[in-house]
């Protein structure tokens, strides 16, 4: 079996993959005051709830967008799975021409969408992640990875509104029934939702205009992606695993490393 790890700003996300089929999957909180022993810990618990045998894990893939966690995950691999982790890096294979100006700057969440978006979808595809901030990736006909954009994320947003101007509450994150809202609360909503919504929306159709091309995949994942998608008709699909999906297709692809 093979262990991922999508590591982000605030989640890490686990799949653990028998093959091609993904057995289990679950998230926990980005600490970056754990130790090595308390991951390792964590871990074994959620082995040991999903009653799979930690000692059948064969290789580990991790896409990491914190470099000062990186350490702390690897001695955790170690020493509690006896394996080196494979992290995402444009040196090593992704099966992608990475067409961008520095490919180092380019995150490992990225590479790794774009690696399973084009496995999955062909070319070309844009995927969005909507996370901590929104990732747009644009991958072409021939397996070239473009480029794309970055936006904060929904949350950051609606934080950052919170955070400088002091009358304005903290809301939650739903839409209301109507765009032209009635109070304080759906007024805010209105703006942080059908706003985003909008903003996507205005992306896509300038990245399909530069692609020359209007037959072109558009892929959601992350975790408000469906809130987003429920009010627009801009993706394609939606898929939730794309990111454990590209670790285990990188992996494979670097077996060798291993």
């Amino acid at each position: 079996m093979v262990l991922v790890l999508d590591v982000g700003n605030t989640n890490i996300k686990f799949g653990l993959y028998n093959g091609a089929e993904l057995v289990c999957s679950w998230r926990i909180s980005t600490d970056l005051e754990k130790t090595a022993d308390e991951f390792g810990v964590s871990l074994n618990s959620f082995f040991d709830f999903f009653h799979q045998d930690i000692k059948k894990v064969e290789g580990i893939a991790i896409a990491s967008v914190i470099p000062s966690i990186n350490y702390t995950l690897e001695h955790m691999c170690r020493y509690h799975f006896k394996h080196e982790p494979i992290f995402v890096d444009t040196r090593l294979k992704t099966g992608l021409t990475i067409c961008y100006d520095n490919p180092r700057e380019l995150g490992a969440d990225r590479i790794v969408n774009s690696i399973a978006a084009y496995k999955l979808y062909g070319g070309p595809v844009i995927t969005i992640d909507f996370g901590t901030a929104t990732t747009f990736s644009v991958v072409g006909e021939k397996a070239e990875f473009l480029g794309g954009a970055i936006c904060p994320g929904l949350k950051i947003s609606s934080e950052a509104l919170v955070k400088v101007a002091a009358k304005l509450p903290r809301v939650q994150l739903e839409k209301p029934e109507t765009v032209i809202g009635k109070s304080m609360v759906t007024g805010m909503q209105s703006g942080i939702i059908y706003g985003y919504v909008g903003q996507v929306e205005y992306i896509l159709k300038k990245m399909k205009r530069e692609l020359k091309s209007q037959d072109v995949k558009v892929i959601a994942t992350g975790g408000l992606s469906r809130l987003i998608a429920s009010e627009s008709k801009a993706f394609d699909e939606i898929n939730p695993l794309l990111t454990l999906t590209g670790l285990r297709h990188f992996y494979q692809l670097n077996l060798d490393k291993n």
